[in-house]
């Protein structure tokens, strides 16, 4: 029983920081432009050497 008196607000407390990172995400535009890497690694752009 004793567990369960940590291990709640543990939960609780994660949950809340992981809440807290994905608002932080969806501030700063991280999930603006999802296929734009994927595309830009198909692109041959071969620098000068």
């Amino acid at each position: 029983m004793s567990n369960l008196l940590i291990l709640i607000p543990l939960a609780l407390l994660l949950g809340f920081f992981g809440l807290i990172g994905f608002l932080w995400a969806l501030k700063h535009k991280q999930f603006e432009d999802m296929e734009g890497p994927a595309h830009r690694i198909l692109d041959d752009e071969d620098k000068p050497l």
